[in-house]
């Protein structure tokens, strides 16, 4: 019989060959051979935030991540942040999907060299009116979510560590963002946001206000990725999840430019048997969906998926049968957050596969329709979702973009005028979305349609839409209120824009005063 001792020089010949040591079983026994009689609870990743930190590698000048699924509610940032601030921590870079209101004490850690760097899809509240004033030397960087993703995944966004909060994690740090236990604190559905940084960052935190026994099934995210879990007291208020940018709205204007969107959709020749469609945060471009629904009976046609961040209002028609499957990145609200943790026809997809443009398969390359909100729009059809009228930084570039670039029918809806301020510009503020791949903007005073689009126009109008020249809208806002006055920008920047594919679109200078 040819033994392994036979083979023995064999062996010693290839583990030489290969750079290796020749397997020994008496040095793979066990150092205590005494039988253990308890229970094996304990995971090693199981560690506190200062520890999960020291063990990371973390060292100054180093990129951290976190995403945004709890919205206003989210208190992972501070938590970290604060901590990190504690330990000395300087010249940190935060790569974050976006930025809220409750992020305003970030502003100190500016002051003080914690934080030298961010790059986000979004800045809300003190934070980003003090950024737009010139607070940061280096300039924020913006992407959209499927750039981020995009950029995450091809390193143009190295993470070193991700700090990432989750509903519920076991030990070894399968996690995602519901809890089947009867101890949830909060949840806040998908962590479609989070998943580029699980899958791609060097080193991965979970922070967790729910620890549940092993394994956590169902999970978004696999102990696979997972270095340190880290249990805390709270990682978000998921009351705030529906709170600021989206909202349902009863404001009459927002009905009406509802209704209006609802009449384009109908009429457009995309409401079809298997449509498939997105809304964006805006109140009007939410309502839009509650006037198609009626139709979608009337004509006994049902939508093959919903796609985005996902709402009450679309699990209702999903649980209709209206909507055939959900396709979540971000739950907007505590029923979207429950109906994926027993639905699964309700299905969580990373931003990469939401709305990459590198992803063969992402999500809005098979997008029909989608209905977005903007701050304002121009006489090219170019549009802005993230510098107010006043030069002051105050949303996020979302999906936006990525969805008006792949959907077959993209709507812009929007005022013509917010209080005494335009919405139809000669030229955008900041350009976030090209006129290039915009269809349709929606005002309360007509119906603007690409001239790209001539086919579009022509079904519009002959189903008794008000179709109007994109100009004819600039002219009625300036005829109301006149020729605004031009902004105070100074001459440093303090924002650059990114595109979809890694290039610069735009950049954003400060405000003075």
């Amino acid at each position: 019989m040819n033994t392994i001792k036979d083979r023995a020089a064999d062996i010693a010949a290839a583990a030489k060959h290969e750079g290796k040591t020749v397997y020994n079983p008496e040095a793979a026994k066990p150092k205590n051979e005494t039988p253990r009689l308890e229970l094996q609870k304990e995971s090693p990743k199981l560690v506190t935030l200062e520890e999960a930190i020291r063990k990371s590698g973390l060292k100054d000048g180093m990129t951290i991540s976190f995403h945004h699924h709890f919205r206003a509610g989210d208190k992972v940032v501070n938590m970290v942040v604060d901590k990190l601030a504690e330990m000395g921590f300087k010249n940190l870079h935060v790569a974050a999907s976006s930025l809220q209101d409750v992020h305003e004490p970030l502003i100190n850690h500016i002051k003080n060299g914690v934080v030298t760097k961010i790059s986000t899809s979004g800045l809300r509240g003190p934070l980003a009116n003090e950024i737009s004033k010139g607070l940061m030397e280096e300039p924020v960087v913006f992407r959209s979510h499927g750039g981020r993703g995009s950029a995450i995944a091809n390193g143009d966004l190295h993470i070193d560590v991700a700090f990432l909060g989750a509903s519920s994690s076991d030990p070894l740090g399968n996690a995602c963002g519901y809890s089947r236990s009867e101890n949830a604190k909060s949840i806040c559905g998908s962590l479609g946001y989070a998943l580029p940084d699980a899958q791609y960052a060097d080193k991965v935190v979970i922070l967790t206000d729910d620890l549940v026994a092993y394994p956590n099934t169902p999970n978004s995210i696999s102990e696979h990725n997972v270095d340190y879990v880290v249990e805390v007291d709270s990682v978000g208020d998921s009351s705030k999840i529906s709170s600021g940018a989206i909202r349902d709205s009863k404001n009459p204007r927002d009905i009406l430019l509802a209704q209006n969107a609802a009449k384009v959709i109908i009429n457009s020749g995309y409401f079809n048997d298997g449509f498939s469609i997105q809304t964006g945060t805006g109140g009007a471009s939410l309502a839009a969906v509650k006037f198609i629904r009626q139709e979608m009976i009337d004509r006994g046609i049902k939508a093959s998926f919903a796609l985005g961040g996902i709402t009450a209002h679309m699990v209702k028609m999903h649980e209709e049968g209206l909507i055939e499957r959900l396709i979540d990145v971000q739950s907007f609200d505590k029923v979207a957050a429950e109906s994926i943790k027993t639905d699964p026809m309700h299905k969580e997809v990373s931003a990469n596969e939401y709305a990459s443009a590198d992803e063969p398969g992402s999500a809005v390359h098979y997008l029909d329709i989608v209905i977005l909100s903007a701050l304002e729009a121009d006489v090219n059809f170019n549009v802005n979702v993230l510098v107010g009228s006043d030069g002051i930084i105050r949303g996020a570039i979302g999906g936006h973009p990525d969805t008006a670039a792949d959907s077959a029918l993209s709507i812009i809806v929007c005022p013509l005028l917010r209080g005494r301020i335009p919405c139809i510009v000669d030229e955008v503020t900041t350009l976030i979305t090209p006129g290039s791949t915009v269809d349709v903007i929606v005002t309360e005073y007509g119906t603007a349609v690409n001239p790209r689009r001539p086919e579009l126009a022509e079904r519009l109008k002959k189903a008794g839409v008000k179709v109007v020249d994109i100009k004819t809208l600039r002219d009625k806002a300036k005829s109301i209120i006149g020729e605004p006055a031009a902004l105070p920008f100074g001459d440093k920047t303090v924002g650059v824009v990114m595109n979809r594919d890694g290039s610069v679109m735009d950049v954003i200078k400060n405000i003075k005063g």
